[in-house]
């Protein structure tokens, strides 16, 4: 039995990862704290997944397992250490804590002597005090977005950690200087032993003071921007499974904004797999079924010959989505066009300025930048949504 631990359903397990082990031959299990919000017929079997021991037992009083995993930014350290106790393949559990606390990945990055972000752990209650500006705070945690802004000067500062401390009393937030530069991403994949590159993208975000994703367009990173990075994820003990690293590059050499130890979300790991021309979802699962890299065949990100671009449609505004195109599927000059929804005619939501407020990815691949920004244009001009207050 596969075991795979997760909180909500998302498109990555239920389009990417069941799918795969199905094709597979290996029957999986969803752990879940929720298993009433997942869709009949995935097997759940009901766990606190963020209690390590809690998993262990569960796995241990099921089927006897192959491999134990989880594609979630809140499960990784909890997994790991779960999967290191049964005798399973998975990640370091402490590389998977500096990962996710970004105020450690700081300092093991600034330890190892490549870079040093001036950053200020905050707790709970804490003053909010920093002397370098323009600033980001954000939870020491978080993820999507959520939560994150852009400030200018103390003042502002202060106003935003009361704004997010009313929403999250108990969350440790982290305070560090804004690293200015183009915004860019770095997918791998690893064993023990090695780290391999999927390829990156490069990232348009929207106005401040938030961090919006609006569009991603494939830009594998150069040779030694990688080796750089490679050093960076080297000095966190980045390796295991897959790996979604966010960075900028300022004055020609890569800084790190955060590492996601797991694929990259939002639909953007299906479109990946899609561009590779490869079976990802079932390279993550073999991996943690214990086979190597080198036997996956990844292909070289800068060998390949289609390009690709995504686009997120965003809500402007709160309210219930009314009208909205669905799944849809087409081809326009040899670039092969998706829209795929990501909210649900009915659902009511407020506006957050983040990556919640995804209504539809939109997704152009085909052979040259030129032709797929085309493409995509005419494409997203034909679709529709519409959101009533």
């Amino acid at each position: 039995m596969l075991y795979l631990t997760a909180l909500n359903p998302t498109d990555s397990v239920l389009d990417g990862l069941l799918p795969a082990a199905d094709a597979l031959g290996v029957p999986v299990t969803v752990l879940t704290d929720r298993p009433d919000d997942w869709p009949e017929p995935v097997p759940t079997r009901r766990c606190p997944v963020r209690d390590p021991r809690a998993v262990t037992e569960t796995v241990r009083d099921g089927p006897a397992a192959v491999g134990l995993f989880s594609n979630s930014d809140h499960l990784q350290t909890a997994t790991a250490l779960a999967a290191h106790r049964l005798g399973l393949p998975g990640k370091d559990p402490e590389a998977a804590r500096r990962c996710k606390n970004k105020a450690a990945t700081r300092q093991a990055v600034a330890d190892a002597g490549l870079d040093v972000v001036h950053a200020r752990p905050l707790e709970p209650g804490q003053p909010p005090t920093f002397d370098v500006f323009p600033a980001v705070v954000k939870p020491r945690d978080g993820v999507a977005s959520e939560d994150a802004y852009l400030v200018t000067d103390v003042d502002e500062l202060a106003r935003r950690v009361t704004e997010i401390r009313r929403r999250r009393p108990d969350a440790p937030l982290v305070v560090e200087e804004y690293l200015p530069g183009d915004v860019r991403t770095h997918d791998t994949l690893g064993d023990t032993g090695t780290l391999a590159v999927l390829g990156g993208w490069r990232t348009t975000l929207g106005p401040p003071p938030t961090f919006t994703e609006l569009c991603l367009e494939w830009a594998p990173a150069a040779p030694a921007t990688t080796d750089r990075l490679r050093a960076q994820l080297d000095a966190l003990g980045v390796r295991f499974g897959a790996c979604h690293t966010e960075f900028v590059v300022h004055r020609e050499r890569p800084r790190l904004i955060e590492v996601n130890d797991r694929l990259i979300g939002d639909r953007m790991d299906l479109v990946l797999a899609e561009l590779l021309g490869v079976p990802l979802f079932e390279y993550v699962i073999r991996l943690h079924l214990g086979e190597p890299v080198a036997d996956l065949g990844l292909p070289d990100p800068a060998a390949i010959e289609q390009t690709a671009r995504v686009e997120y449609v965003c809500a402007e505004r709160g309210g219930t989505l009314v009208a909205a195109p669905g799944r849809v599927d087409a081809v326009r000059d040899g670039v092969r066009l998706g829209c795929r929804p990501l909210r649900a005619i009915g659902t009511t939501a407020e506006w957050t300025g983040t990556n919640r407020d995804y209504l539809a990815v939109l997704h152009a691949i085909g052979p040259d930048p030129s032709t797929v920004g085309r493409a995509l244009v005419e494409f997203r001009a034909g679709l529709d949504w519409v959101i009533e207050t």
